[in-house]
């Protein structure tokens, strides 16, 4: 059955998870993140997926901004910085991280081709939203479908659901695209086809399922549709 829809969760897979720390590191008076940001960074991003996980075995749901929030709390403790304005300044950075540089022309290419494009993300509505506006690719995406409406975090299976009773297609028409090693395993396990962009080189995870395309970066998405 051919690729109807692809599908893209969204944090260090469309938008850089890395850009606030960065952006931040490199205004004026921020010498001391200067110095730490990547760590920081990488913190950050754990403590905040690690939260995900936690919460949805607990049943404990919060949305993504809280779990945000509290990631980067850790971090910044973790790395000794206790600065409520430095804290404000990256939240804010996070809520407009820029898209990877090949987005926009990739989506395009997709949209030009007839296929249904969306994401589906842990982030809440809000949070989305402001990425997807600041990143400038609303008008190449059909649909920003977030876990809030499920009230759990990837990888539960009601969340890949959501596809499927968004645009009415089959799972083996959809091909879902993740940073994440973990989420593309887990939409696998649903039954998508997938494709885990491994910007960073790591080994596949090992899981119940495992990504049937494994890319460096999003350039050559559309080879797979």
């Amino acid at each position: 059955m051919p690729i109807t829809t692809c599908i893209f969760d969204a944090y260090g897979t469309l938008f850089d998870v890395n850009a606030a720390a960065r952006e931040a590191a490199s205004e004026p008076g921020q010498e001391a993140l200067a110095a730490i940001w990547p760590q920081l960074a990488r913190d950050w991003r754990l403590k905040q997926l690690q939260y995900t996980w936690l919460r949805a075995v607990a049943g404990r749901h919060t949305d993504f901004w809280q779990v945000t929030q509290d990631g980067l709390d850790w971090a910044m403790e973790a790395a000794g910085l206790e600065d409520p304005i430095l804290r404000q300044r990256l939240l804010d950075l996070y809520q407009t991280l820029s898209a990877y540089p090949e987005v926009p022309a990739m989506l395009s290419t997709l949209k030009a081709r007839g296929l249904s494009t969306g994401i589906l993300s842990n982030g809440s509505p809000r949070m989305l939203a402001s990425a997807v506006q600041s990143a400038g690719i609303g008008p190449q995406l059909d649909a920003v479908l977030s876990v809030e409406s499920v009230g759990v975090f990837k990888p539960h299976a009601d969340v890949y659901d959501l596809v499927e009773a968004h645009f009415g297609c089959a799972r083996a028409e959809v091909l879902f695209v993740s940073s994440n090693g973990w989420d593309a395993a887990g939409a696998a396990g649903f039954g998508f086809t997938t494709a885990w962009v491994n910007r960073m080189a790591e080994p596949v995870d090992r899981l119940y399922a495992t990504p049937h395309h494994v890319l460096s970066d999003l350039t050559t998405i559309s080879d797979l549709c």
